[in-house]
């Protein structure tokens, strides 16, 4: 079909389902928040704008699946969705590479990905460790740091900027271990942990994982010793996961927290509360920040380009910016395809 006179059409691909529901359903609260938003204000180029919502189900085969409806069955302009990286990757090949479609990463990743067709709305590594670890270093003293991961591509990436940045300041790796992303039992690593006196435990332990292994942690005394836990992906969606004592004292870096005081960041998070009450919440590390930017980026785009032509609206994407978003202004870095924007770093 044409795009003349059409309506718009946004797929959003996201988690309703499995492991990671209180995360995707907060990603599709916010599209749907941002898209309404849209409508009620004439929509775009005079057209309405239409979002399909996609459930992946915390599954890469299903999301895979869900990114080829929208994209054969229901001939979406762009897609946006995916949290774990394994998913952006199932996402990628039915949208990007099969379709060569428009595709919106919202999510706090490793970095790398380069793709005209794919533009990245998260922080990346250098955004997070770079600002977090020098500062946490001269703050608390540390100098022995052990990092226990999932074993996928976000957390071996992250850990080398890590090494990187550390080893740098005199600091050390004293261990380093990857287990597979439905792993469960912590014991030996928090045994090592506690063995080598590691004065930081830097976590990309994922759910639902994360849970009991930092309910291990804390059992064994590692906070009590006086050992500081950073998690950079940490906001206050996990908060509800796990007892407070467990997480007491645990460092984050982060796009936005719900404690930004800014005007816009107080309107928009008291807008998302007042629309999904009682609903999973508006959050960064859950991609909900990454999720509104990329759909607002994307509308900026296409009324710079004054079409639905995808060659316009990527030429447009590059240099996009917003003066308002979640924790204040962005922008993409033209030529990137990933966004320069305000991180902080906050403790529980």
């Amino acid at each position: 079909m044409s795009t003349i006179n059409r309506p718009a059409r946004v797929g959003l691909v996201t988690d309703h389902t499995g492991a990671l529901s209180f995360m995707g359903i907060a990603n599709a609260n916010v599209a749907k928040m941002v898209i309404d938003d849209l409508n009620d204000r004439g929509g775009l180029l005079g057209r309405p704008v239409e979002l399909f919502v996609e459930d992946s189900a915390t599954d890469d085969a299903v999301a895979e699946a869900a990114a080829t409806k929208l994209v054969k069955r229901v001939g979406v302009d762009v897609v946006v969705g995916g949290i774990y990286s394994s998913t952006r990757q199932a996402i990628k090949g039915p949208v990007v590479d099969a379709a060569e479609k428009l595709y919106l990463y919202p999510e706090q990743y490793e970095g790398q990905e380069c793709h005209p067709l794919i533009f990245c709305t998260g922080p990346v590594p250098a955004q997070q460790v770079e600002p977090l670890f020098p500062w946490l270093m001269e703050e608390t003293g540390a100098r022995t740091f052990y990092l226990p991961s999932a074993d996928y591509i976000w957390p071996h990436t992250l850990n080398k900027k890590v090494r990187e940045v550390v080893t740098a300041r005199g600091g050390e790796i004293v261990g380093e271990q990857y287990f597979p992303m439905d792993h469960m039992d912590y014991d030996r690593v928090v045994d090592d942990i506690m063995t080598t006196g590691a004065e930081v435990v830097f976590n990309t332990i994922v759910p639902p994982g994360l849970t009991p292994f930092l309910e291990r942690l804390h059992d064994a005394g590692f906070a009590d010793r006086g050992g500081t836990v950073v998690c950079t992906y940490f906001d206050e969606n996990f908060l509800n996961l796990v007892p407070a004592e467990h997480v007491e004292g645990l460092y984050g870096c982060l796009d936005y927290y719900r404690g930004v005081d800014d005007a816009f960041s107080i309107e928009l998070l008291n807008r998302y509360e007042g629309l999904f009450p009682g609903s999973a919440q508006f959050t960064a590390g859950s991609a909900c920040t990454g999720t509104y930017r990329a759909l607002k980026f994307w509308e900026a785009a296409v009324n710079e380009a004054g079409s639905l032509n995808q060659d316009d609206i990527i030429t447009a994407l590059d240099h996009a910016r917003i003066p308002q978003g979640p924790g204040g202004p962005a922008e993409m870095v033209p030529g990137q395809h990933h966004v320069r924007m305000n991180m902080y770093i906050a403790r529980s």
